[in-house]
């Protein structure tokens, strides 16, 4: 699996003892406890957090990386949070997906969601690289808005080798516009004159993360709630598949430029995380997995992208960013403006 530059070169760099990664890892953890800890301080003075703790942990370990020096020492730890960690966490995942929940929003519904993430994916994509954007740097966009925002991006990032800045750019532009879709999303109702049950897939397929999708359909309804969080999950699911397929692109492009040599190991086409994230979803829809656990992976799931995403941040010098943020935006508008095009057309085609 191919490890974007910046994150190779400092992967290269780290020590053969462990204890080289602490620094890296205390300093990544405290930004995270602070993420953590502004998301709670919305929560009570606001009502509901307007940035997600991931948004905010990022975009603190990147004000740390413009304002202050950090130490060489922390850097091992740094890479190993933003990469190691993050890849156990999209594990973890696995466990708060049931694939029966598939099967009861029905087949036409299923297709619809297929459907809107494959187009919003290729539609976003091609939108993003004639905004100026890097091939990469445009799929990224494009594929926090087609499935789930800021685990989409980081998911897909070290499958395609993703540049740092561009992972960086694409959560904290998505995740920002995020906000405002739930707080918008219902004045769709009256406006495209959807019933709760449309406004519950609508709000599924277009909302970027779980907990967004239940702050924007359950003031609605309970109705809109449900159906909401069941097209969630199922628009979650396509993130394996996704990934593999480009998984099986990437091998395919070095092969072609003589990168790749010798027979193709099927093994290697699926990252072992993507594999982790399908076995502990496919545990938990076999009852296999127990029902106490649920909640602790949920958990340390949490925690572990909360620092990873803190040493994204780390990792990222803001200088970088000024020559893209016009064309990320604009990406980011258009693939919304797209998804929720066929969000609605969806809705009324499943339940008139």
């Amino acid at each position: 699996m191919p490890i974007a530059p910046s994150v190779q070169h400092m992967a290269s760099a780290a020590p053969s003892t462990p204890l080289r990664l602490v620094p890296g890892l205390l300093l990544a953890g405290g930004v995270a406890l602070l993420g953590q800890a502004a998301h709670l301080a919305q929560q009570r003075l606001l009502g509901r957090p307007v940035l997600d703790a991931l948004v905010v942990a990022i975009l603190l370990g990147m004000l740390l990386r413009a304002t202050l020096p950090i130490p060489p020492a922390t850097e091992p730890g740094i890479a190993f949070s933003a990469r190691t960690l993050l890849e156990v966490a999209i594990v973890l995942l696995g466990a708060s997906v049931d694939f029966r929940e598939v099967a009861r929003g029905g087949p036409l519904l299923v297709a619809g969601i297929g459907l809107t993430v494959l187009l919003t994916l290729a539609v976003g994509s091609w939108i993003g690289r004639l905004a100026g954007l890097e091939p990469k740097h445009a799929l990224l966009v494009a594929f926090g808005n087609a499935i789930c925002g800021n685990s989409a991006i980081a998911a897909l990032a070290p499958v395609i080798g993703a540049r740092r800045e561009h992972v960086a750019s694409a959560i904290a532009f998505t995740a920002v516009l995020g906000v405002a879709v739930v707080v918008g999303l219902p004045f769709l109702v009256p406006l495209a004159h959807l019933s709760h049950y449309q406004y519950g897939v609508v709000a599924g397929l277009t909302v970027y993360a779980v907990p967004q999708v239940l702050a924007a359909a359950f003031p609605v309804s309970a109705l809109s709630g449900q159906v909401g969080t069941l097209v969630k999950l199922v628009r979650v699911l396509f993130l394996g598949p996704v990934l593999v397929g480009f998984s099986l692109l990437e091998r395919r492009a070095a092969a072609r430029d003589g990168a790749a040599t010798g027979r193709l190991n099927w093994l290697t086409l699926l990252p072992w995380f993507v594999a982790g994230f399908v076995g502990l979803a496919a545990l938990r829809t076999a009852g296999i997995l127990p029902s106490a656990l649920l909640a602790p992976l949920r958990g340390a799931a949490h925690w572990l992208t909360l620092v990873a995403m803190a040493a994204l941040g780390l990792g990222v010098d803001v200088r970088t960013l000024r020559g893209v943020g016009r064309p990320v935006v604009l990406t980011v508008l258009a693939s919304l403006a797209v998804l929720l095009t066929l969000s609605v057309a969806v809705a009324r085609t499943v339940a008139r």
